[in-house]
């Protein structure tokens, strides 16, 4: 991001605390994105104003960090939002914080900070709570998991508008697919809601989200993580109904991030679109035409590519779209090649982002769950091969960042709060979700044992888990019920594999290549339910239902 402001930012590393310890100043760590338009206002009307910039190089140790960069900094200091004003004692402990500060805003922070340092040091600070817990409630998995998140939805669903919730409006991938499958009527409302309101109609990709309860207040950034995740919800909500009107979206999608947000150079996908003019998206097509294009961050990120993959494969085994499957394999080639080593996922194509103390790339959950998922839908829908690096992944992340029952976001160690450690719900959830698919593809039952464990370490709390977090019930769901496995005793691409690959269940793993079977065969499985073999799409369809009856 162009720093237009008058401050001295200093990188986020030992550096900045050590010269905040050494001069007894409080750190002022600003969290930014490139694709944040307040974060740019804040820039323009704030930073830049002379004397604030002269108060907070006087009297801070200013820090910057770009949240998509730097996600550990972000997931422990962000104050609610982009920006975040965080101040700092020079252990990393937190003084206090805030979102967006106008330049009368800031005046009044900076003095009350100034003072309040002046009078009480690093005792007025404190370490976050979710930093201080360590451990979450453990319980034990059961059914009412499952209908107690049904019942959330049901609760905060929006009758008039769609979607859940009054505000902001968010589009909620994971709570969609949830629906899907256990209240369609409630899901495809929700899901024409998110298509009618979120999609750019234009230039295709979805917006992030709006910020009113009518999805009036459109926030136009377009990244790629969500767009990756609703390529995939959309694609599977066409699976179960068979209308365009599901398919349209997600093809309308892949468009914008075969285009627009694909990077030819480093053949992958871009981050984010930023959201551009104000009254751009107001023009009709051939004002708009003529527009000036929304600035492109340019960097690749293991994790969202990995959600886009698996968007894209998903999109590709329900239509055999060649576009989906081809931009998917170059990406997927990328991400393999110059990301990962040793089951170790890098977190970027660039070095200005968090390395560890050898300058090596860190092991971060989010990465490694979102690239297993990716691997493994690879291995389901295109090639056996990716099972390796997927195991190689999976290893990994368990010797590393497996801790008592759960998994940490990476190694307990960094400046600042970074040596806390932090068991995020939401990728503890995805990981435990991939291990579920990697157990049915590999038969290893370990890995089903580690989800397991996982799900367990947080089940005590599951009752208070919003609809954000929909993805652990249905991973509790997979696991208590088992998933629906379809094992075919052929390549990828033959009928029958892509006849199993169409069936209507989008929680379903299908296993080509699968042992144990007369070539040309396939059956289907569900805990203990095993149906015969069938030869043909028509009684594989059969024998899915006899099992699932």
């Amino acid at each position: 991001m162009d720093d237009t402001t008058r401050v001295e930012w200093r990188e986020w590393g030992a550096a900045a605390f050590d010269e905040a310890a050494s001069a007894d100043r409080p750190v002022l760590l600003s969290l930014t994105a490139t694709w944040c338009d307040h974060c740019h206002e804040m820039d323009e009307e704030t930073y830049s104003e002379p004397r604030i910039a002269a108060n907070v190089n006087d009297s801070f140790v200013p820090v910057r960090v770009d949240v998509d960069r730097y996600p550990r900094v972000r997931d422990r200091y962000n104050m609610g939002g982009f920006p975040s004003t965080v101040f700092l004692a020079p252990d990393g402990s937190v003084l206090t914080g805030a979102g967006y500060l106008g330049p009368d805003g800031m005046r009044q922070v900076l003095d009350s900070v100034r003072t309040m340092w002046q009078t009480k040091g690093s005792g007025a600070a404190r370490v976050p709570r979710p930093l201080r817990e360590d451990n979450p409630p453990a319980g034990e998995l059961a059914p009412d998991i499952e209908t107690g998140m049904l019942g959330h939805l049901t609760d905060t669903y929006d009758e008039t508008a769609g979607g859940w919730g009054e505000s902001p409006k968010f589009p909620l991938p994971d709570a969609l697919e949830f629906a899907l499958k256990r209240d369609r009527e409630m899901a495809l409302r929700s899901y024409d809601a998110v298509g009618a309101n979120l999609l750019d109609e234009y230039d295709g990709g979805f917006y992030r989200f709006a910020t009113d309860r009518d999805w009036s207040g459109l926030q136009r950034e377009k990244l790629l993580d969500s767009n990756g995740a609703l390529v995939r919800a959309f694609a599977n909500a066409y699976l179960l109904t068979g209308k365009d009107e599901y398919r349209e979206p997600a093809d309308r999608t892949i468009e914008f991030l075969t285009t627009t947000l694909w990077n030819d150079e480093a053949d992958a996908f871009a981050n984010s679109q930023a959201p551009g003019a104000a009254d751009a998206h107001s023009l009709d097509a051939t004002d708009r035409a003529a527009a000036a294009e929304p600035p492109v961050d340019d960097g690749i990120f293991a994790g969202s590519n990995a959600l886009a993959i698996e968007g894209l494969l998903t999109y590709y085994s329900y239509t055999d779209n060649e576009r989906a499957r081809r931009y998917a394999e170059r990406a997927l080639a990328t991400v393999r090649e110059d990301l990962l080593v040793d089951g170790v996922v890098a977190h970027a194509r660039e070095d200005d982002v968090e390395l560890d103390h050898d300058g090596d790339a860190v092991c971060l959950l989010t990465n490694q769950a979102r690239l297993l998922a990716a691997l493994t839908t690879a291995a389901s829908t295109l090639e056996t091969e990716t099972l390796a690096d997927a195991t190689a992944v999976a290893e990994t992340t368990i010797d590393r960042l497996h801790d008592e029952d759960s998994f940490l976001d990476g190694p307990a160690e960094g400046v600042g709060l970074c040596d806390r450690p932090l068991r995020p719900l939401d990728s503890n959830v995805a990981f435990a979700d991939a291990l579920i698919d990697l157990a049915a593809l590999t038969g290893e039952d370990r890995y089903r044992e580690f989800a397991r464990e996982t799900l367990e370490a947080f089940a005590g709390a599951s009752e208070r888990f919003g609809v954000q977090i929909a993805r652990y019930a249905t991973a509790v769901s997979r696991l208590l019920e088992g998933p629906l496995v379809i094992r075919v005793a052929t390549d990828p691409g033959s009928d029958l594999h892509r006849a199993a690959l169409r069936l209507a269940d989008h929680e379903k793993v299908v296993v080509p290549d699968a042992d144990g079977l007369a070539a040309g065969t396939a059956r289907a499985e569900r805990g203990d339910h095993v149906s015969a073999p069938a030869e043909t799409p028509a009684e594989l369809s059969e024998r899915v239902r006899t099992v699932l009856d």
